[in-house]
């Protein structure tokens, strides 16, 4: 009997330990399957990255030209109302001081009309 008890704990330790060594490839198994599926979406990640700025920098290359040109557009017609005020302001100069020497040298004393007297 005492034979046959070992031959039986003899066999359990050797089940025991083939089932370590699944557990622990299927651990390996695992862990293994957990980088390889990180290294994948960190590259699926910088392909989409890749992606998306070449996207942003053709969206730029097509819209600064226009950008550029509604610039340009906007800067000739503010030269234009720019030269528009001074020839006004050359034109009305001499009328301008006029007035304001009238002012100046005419004045009229008078009080107010809420003052009491």
């Amino acid at each position: 009997m005492s034979s046959s008890n070992s031959q039986g704990i003899n066999t359990l330790l050797e089940a025991e330990r083939e089932a370590a060594k699944i557990v622990q490839k299927a651990r390996q198994y695992r862990v293994q399957k957990l980088k390889d599926a990180r290294s994948e979406a960190a590259k699926e990640i910088e392909e989409l990255k890749a992606q998306k700025n070449k996207e942003y920098q053709q969206f730029v290359e097509q819209h600064s030209g226009q950008s550029d040109q509604s610039l340009s557009v906007v800067d000739q017609d503010t030269d234009v109302k720019i030269e528009g005020i001074r020839a006004a302001a050359t034109e009305n100069r001499q009328a301008a001081i006029d007035k304001m020497l009238q002012a100046i040298v005419k004045v009229e004393t008078k009080a107010h009309e809420n003052a009491r007297v």
